[in-house]
């Protein structure tokens, strides 16, 4: 579940980058404001999520066990998702004003340097997660951890959905 979820973190990071392009050349209109929403609704709701999860099932196993270099990864991805928290902060404020469409145009846009500060914070912390924790937590959690940790997953989307 938690790699299927980077498909759509991929996905969204990628609408991030058209997003910032399409403004340039047409300004903030109905894609824009549309892209943007989604942007919002994903990195709102989908992201904060994905990190609880991690940082609930994922990463205690792996700080408890033997792996040093599995332990050094949970280290630098607990304090990337703050990283990401924060430079979400700054870069959410931008996406709400494209997101709710207005007679003048957003008081700020996105920076070249901010959006790709962004995705690469993102995809380097997915690879260290798919190269290192995930598959360090194969090794240690057993079929009921896994299932236990998937059905609880599933139950706090259900809670925080729409």
């Amino acid at each position: 579940m938690l790699e299927a979820c980077h498909e759509r973190v991929e996905r969204t990071l990628n609408l991030l980058l058209r997003l910032q392009q399409h403004v340039l050349t047409h300004g903030c209109d109905t894609q824009a404001v549309q892209a943007a929403q989604d942007i919002l609704r994903y990195f709102d709701l989908a992201a904060p999520l994905h990190h609880q999860d991690e940082e609930l099932h994922v990463f205690p196993l792996l700080l408890a066990g033997n792996n040093a270099v599995a332990r050094d990864a949970v280290h630098r991805l607990m304090a990337q998702h703050r990283q990401m928290e924060g430079a979400w902060g700054a870069m959410r404020l931008v996406l709400l004003d494209m997101a709710e469409p207005a007679e003048a145009p957003p008081p700020r846009s996105l920076s070249d340097a901010e959006v790709r500060a962004f995705v690469d914070l993102y995809r380097d912390h997915m690879r260290l997660e798919e190269e290192v924790a995930y598959p360090a937590a194969r090794t240690v959690m057993d079929a009921e951890q896994l299932r236990s940790a998937g059905a609880e997953m599933q139950s706090r989307r259900r809670v925080a959905g729409p």
